[in-house]
Order: C-alpha cells, then structure tokens, then sequence
C-alpha cells in the first residue's frame, strides 16, 4: 500500500504524518491488517529494535477519589468492587515494587486516587521513592498523583522521580463527555509542569470509550505536540458500577489498528501496550509487540490481567527480548536531548548510559489502570484463565473484568 510505505518512511526520518495519513489507517480492513502491523513494526524496530521495557504499577492509594472520570473504577459515585485503602507506608510499597523488579521491571510506577497531592502527599511519595531507589539501584520510578501544584512536580525531581504520568485520555473536543470535576486544560497543564521540571512526561490515552477516529487522532496529535516521552495506550475496561460499565466498543483488530496509527505519530517515543490489553487483544497479543515496545507487567491498579510468567513468555515466544536496565530506553537523538535539558538521563536507564541507545539498523525480521500471579519470583505457575469471549456493546460483561485481589493493599503476593 502507497499509504503504508508512506508512513514508513515518515516514520523513520520522525517526520509528522498528515491527519487525513493517520485516519486512513484507522479506517484500513481487517483484510489489510498484518500489513499495517508489519509496517509499524518497521518503525518501530528502527528506534527501538527488538527490545520490550517492561513496567510495574504499585497502587499506593486505592479508590474513594472525588473526581468523577466516567471510565475510571475508582471515581466518585463508583460502585465498582474494588479494594480500598489509604496510603501505603513507604516500606510496604518498597515491597510491593521489588515483586515487579525481581520479575524483570525496569521501571515502577506509583499511583494514588485523587485529584492531585497535598504537600504532605508529595512528601510521603518523595520518602517512598528513596525507599524503593534504596533497594533497587538503577530502577527508574515514574509518579502518578493527579494534578500538580506550582513546585510539586521539582520536588518529586528532587525526591528522586524520573518521571511523571498524567494521560490526556481522549480528545479536547470531547473531554468534557467523560469528566466534570476537571478540565483537558488541566491535564495539559500537570503535563507541562512535569516536563518543565525536567521529569520525562508521560502521557497517553484510553481508547473505548465510544470515541471517534477522528477524537483518537486528535489525542494522539496533541501528545506528540506534548513532546511525550512514554504514551501509554489504554483499552477501556469496563468495570460493572462506573458509567461506562455496557461501552464495548473493541475489537482485537480495532486495538491493532490504533497503536499503529500511535507508532506512526509518535514514532521515536515509547508506545506502551497499557491496561485492557488481556480483555480486548487477548491472543493477539503477540502481534502488539511488533508495534509497542513497551507494556506493564503483571496486575493494573485495580484489576488483573495474565500473569507475570505469561508475559514474559510472550515476549520470548514472539521473539523479542526484556530490555535490560543498562540500556537507555530511548533513542539517542531523545535521550541526549533530555541528558542537556535536565542534566542526567531522566527516564533513560541511569547516567552511565545516557546517549547509548543509538537507534539500530532495521533487521530482516518482523513488533492511570489487572493479572494473575505468575510462576516467576517463587509465587509458583498461575491457574490457566479461559480467552473472554468477545462483549457486545450495550452489555454488562462482570466476568471479563478481573477485580484485584492481590499485591498492594493485600497480605497476598503480588503478582509479577
């Protein structure tokens, strides 16, 4: 196809697709489906070769949140039945986390309900941030709070944060659809405030909402304007108790198609294969490793997908490789970039490889928010799941969500 040899050659010399490139591949046929896999997989494997970054999320303050984000089973009003519990103490989510880092986590995720920190939040998250940096040296940790305040997000940096996280989730036109209590503008700014302070900006999306193609690529657009270093790709869960509990609206073929439209946009960056991917890829999984090059391991924030061995399998058996933590995630040409504005690697994998990740030649081969404990770090091999049967839309599916029910939060190993 004219159009996919168009944006392969767009992406690897980063140049910027026109919207009408990105909406046509939104609108390719199931017929033309491997095609627009293996074009993004061209892509992606010159910036990042066959490498797979793998994350791990530490739930440090679960539900009971005063915001009323339609998608979200920690909302106002959610009647969803999720765990719920203040604070972690700085050496319960140290614990926590060293279940995803002996699984193979480069990097741990920590995140709290709640419109945004308090100083005292900001605080408690800098404390535990030295009690995980202080167990697992060169693990890079990226914050979630909400909505920061005017020198939060310096004193996170200074805590030890390598990054922050705080998605845009859908479109400015229609934000206001899915939430009240806050505005797009709002998230833009806690994302310009993270990169200003010199953290790497991660910011994403949720795709499933009932959005258009035109809503996704105008979210997309705009993180790549953000200058995103990471973009997760969420896939809507739709949790039994929140207001889109019935919006099953994916399909394995659908999700494929929108994290390669993500790649071809934001072709240097870290597209991240997030939450949802076991519900609506399912055993098409493998396939969305030829296009991200980076996913979360184990258990979400409050539901569960496969296990950790599972994963890591996956990764094997597609042919790709665990990126190690003494490699720059990033390619060159970006992790210097953040090296001069912040004067370390930021997100990068540490300073003694800031610059290393030169981008590699392409072979000849073709890649804010759940899991069941996997047969890696001694917790033993998982019960096989069965493969959830595809959900209509306007249904009310409980049993292809997985509540969590382990890990932080819990006296029940977690899952990595």
């Amino acid at each position: 196809m004219d159009l996919l040899n168009t944006l392969v050659d767009k992406g690897l010399r980063r140049e910027l697709p026109t919207r009408e490139e990105a909406l046509a591949v939104l609108a390719t046929s199931d017929d033309e489906l491997l095609d627009v896999v293996a074009a993004a997989g061209k892509v992606r494997r010159q910036w990042f070769g066959r490498r797979v970054k793998l994350n791990y999320l530490v739930n440090l303050k679960s539900g009971l949140c005063p915001e009323d984000c339609s998608y979200c089973s920690q909302r106002l009003g959610s009647k969803a039945e999720i765990l719920k519990y203040t604070w972690l103490k700085p050496e319960e989510a140290s614990q926590a986390a060293a279940a995803g880092v002996a699984g193979g986590a480069k990097r741990v995720c920590l995140v709290a309900s709640g419109r945004g920190p308090t100083d005292r939040d900001v605080d408690r998250v800098g404390k535990t941030i030295e009690a995980i940096k202080e167990q697992n040296e060169g693990i890079e940790v990226c914050a979630c709070l909400g909505l920061l305040s005017d020198g939060q997000a310096e004193r996170l940096r200074d805590a030890g944060a390598d990054a922050y996280n705080h998605n845009l989730n859908t479109s400015e036109a229609t934000y206001g659809a899915i939430t009240k209590t806050h505005t797009y503008a709002d998230r833009v700014d806690t994302v310009q405030k993270a990169h200003a302070a010199g953290l790497s900006a991660c910011s994403g999306l949720i795709a499933g909402m009932g959005e258009t193609d035109e809503d996704l690529v105008d979210v997309v657009f705009s993180l790549r304007e953000l200058d995103a270093d990471s973009v997760p790709v969420n896939f809507l869960i739709p949790f039994e108790g929140t207001p889109l509990a019935k919006e099953w609206n994916l399909t394995p073929q659908r999700c494929l198609r929108i994290l390669a439209m993500a790649r071809f946009v934001c072709p240097d960056v870290e597209v991240r294969l997030a939450g949802g991917r076991e519900v609506h890829l399912r055993s098409l999984q493998p396939l969305a490793l030829h296009v991200v090059n980076s996913i979360f391991l184990g258990d979400y924030l409050t539901s569960e997908g496969q296990a950790g061995q599972a994963d890591l399998d996956m990764i094997a058996d597609a042919g790709f490789e665990v990126e190690g933590a003494g490699t720059s995630t990033l390619p060159a040409h970006r992790s210097d970039a953040a090296a001069a504005a912040t004067g370390g690697c930021g997100s990068n994998g540490g300073a003694p490889v800031c610059g290393s990740g030169a981008a590699p030649a392409d072979d000849a081969q073709a890649v804010g928010c759940g899991s069941a404990c996997g047969g890696c770090s001694g917790h033993g091999p998982a019960e096989a799941k069965p493969v959830p049967a595809q959900a209509e839309a306007g249904e009310v599916r409980p049993e292809l969500v997985a509540v969590r029910r382990r890990g932080a939060g819990t006296d029940i190993a977690p899952n990595a």
